[in-house]
């Protein structure tokens, strides 16, 4: 189970249905950069997975369009120079990715009009700014 992401309490995508690949990542390593395989791209099918239920799929394919290629997110982490440390940092990366995609929706805002005093104050206002700005035409009368 520890293999395992873990996205929220009721949420864990097992790790058959991950997939890692490793390539030679850009930055800080030295020449070791050019001999080993540190940055680390983790994938999840999202579409095809049985580990999401059928409303959150729909809810976060809608929401991971844009991050989505056939139902696949793919997340790239390689900001460190171990291997261990960038496959922790792309887990973490993608389970916050699916977190906040499977969110419920933000309650409705129920429309509300502007009380009486408040468009008082607006027209006031509006009103001394007219004449400050008439007072700098320099037109005397």
């Amino acid at each position: 189970m520890r293999d395992d992401l873990l996205v929220t309490r009721t949420l864990v995508v097992p790790a058959s249905e991950l997939s890692e690949r490793f390539s030679r990542a850009s930055g800080p390593g030295g020449q070791g950069v050019n001999t080993t395989d540190s940055r680390v791209e983790l994938s999840f099918d999202l579409a095809r997975s049985a580990a999401v239920p059928e409303h959150l799929r729909e809810r976060m394919l809608a929401r991971l369009a844009h991050r989505t290629v056939d139902g696949v997110v793919t997340v790239v982490a390689s900001q460190y120079r171990h291997q261990r440390a960038n496959r922790q940092a792309a887990r973490e990366r993608l389970a916050q990715l699916l977190r906040e995609a499977a969110a419920p929706p933000p309650p409705r805002r129920r429309p509300t009009r502007p009380t009486r005093g408040s468009q008082e104050r607006r027209l006031a206002e509006k009103k001394r700014r007219s004449e400050t700005k008439r007072g700098r035409q320099g037109r005397f009368e």
